[in-house]
């Protein structure tokens, strides 16, 4: 018998205020710094900002050990799969940031080479703009999430629509169907 199962009533309620303050006190991003925005991100965790406050002052090298990932920077074709697959590996529930103009939009390079928003790959939850974005904006972004953990639903994450795949929409194309195999190319 899962939480989902559990009627809401007074001390269900309460149990998932409690979970719900636990898990926006306890976010562990993981590393994944892409470009000239990673500087800002590191930024983020020195003294000056001190993002040990929020419960997040150690940045995950693993994406089993976190929870939010926080795209900081250009995301290359060749990346893209990569990035896919640290967001498949990580627990759920999990979170993405985009952060900077390139991360969200692909920014000033409108090209081939660079994927134009990373939520064609990943499902994004906060979006932190500027070109690289403040450190105060970033902190204003996790806020952002910290506050959409807190009054959001804990039973489940929605579920993409469709005929019951796995697989989000925007993430087909990305993934490699045999995971020994390399491609260079574009999606298809």
């Amino acid at each position: 018998m899962g939480l989902e199962d559990l009627q809401h009533n007074f001390l269900t309620g309460r149990l998932e205020d409690l979970v719900k303050w636990a898990r926006r006190n306890s976010v562990w991003p993981a590393t994944f710094g892409l470009a000239c925005c990673a500087i800002e991100m590191m930024s983020v965790g020195a003294a000056d900002y001190d993002i040990s406050r929020l419960g997040m002052e150690v940045f995950r090298a693993s994406p089993r050990q976190a929870d939010l990932m926080i795209v900081a920077g250009r995301v290359s074709q060749k990346m893209a799969p990569v990035l896919r697959q640290v967001y498949d590996q990580m627990m759920e529930p999990k979170w993405v940031i985009s952060m900077g103009v390139c991360a969200s939009t692909g920014g000033m390079f409108n090209n081939y080479a660079i994927v134009q928003g990373v939520d064609q790959i990943v499902p994004v939850d906060v979006y932190a703009p500027g070109c690289p974005p403040s450190p105060e904006t970033l902190l204003h972004a996790i806020l952002t999430l910290h506050e959409q953990i807190r009054t959001g639903e804990i039973t489940r994450r929605p579920e993409p629509e469709g005929d019951g795949e796995r697989e989000s929409e925007p993430a087909k194309g990305w993934l490699l169907e045999d995971p020994d195999a390399v491609r260079v190319a574009t999606p298809r």
